[in-house]
């Protein structure tokens, strides 16, 4: 994670104080992360995704496209965005889901429960895991006749 937050940094020409005050971090602490020594929170890895505009996925890891609001499917096979209703029940359907893992047992991980930002990237985990199969499935199923 730490290689890519630098690479990113340095293909936007940007020193690593800049990016440090962005995130209201110290400067070391911000090289820390870069060299692997310290993790992102969740809330720094939004505003960072943010700024550099990549998506989470992308600068944990978890993903090689950068590309924000566009999905990989969704670029390679030209699906169409998901419309306002889609999107509402994606939210209802991903708020339904975590209620569901708030409970003491729910999250657990070798016995030990997760934390607030382990949580808080599974929920983004989830949430575009759950947006890509919207995509797919509206590619699988809709006929070519209705695809713009």
């Amino acid at each position: 994670m730490g290689n890519r937050v630098r690479d990113i940094r340095k293909a936007r020409n940007m020193a690593g104080t800049v990016v440090a005050e962005l995130l209201n971090i110290t400067p070391q602490y911000y090289y820390e992360i870069e060299r692997g020594k310290k993790r992102l929170s969740a809330d720094m890895a939004g505003k960072l995704a943010s700024h550099f505009q990549v998506t989470t996925d992308y600068l944990l890891g978890l993903s090689d496209e950068p590309s924000p609001n566009v999905s990989f499917m969704e670029e390679k096979r030209g699906t169409s965005p998901l419309t306002p209703k889609e999107e509402k029940d994606i939210a209802r359907d991903l708020e339904r889901m975590l209620s569901d893992l708030e409970s003491d047992e729910a999250l657990a991980f070798h016995g030990e429960t997760l934390d607030e930002e382990s949580k808080e990237l599974l929920r983004i985990s989830l949430e575009n895991s759950m947006r890509l199969a919207k995509q797919l499935a509206k590619q699988k199923f809709t006929p070519n006749k209705y695809r713009k």
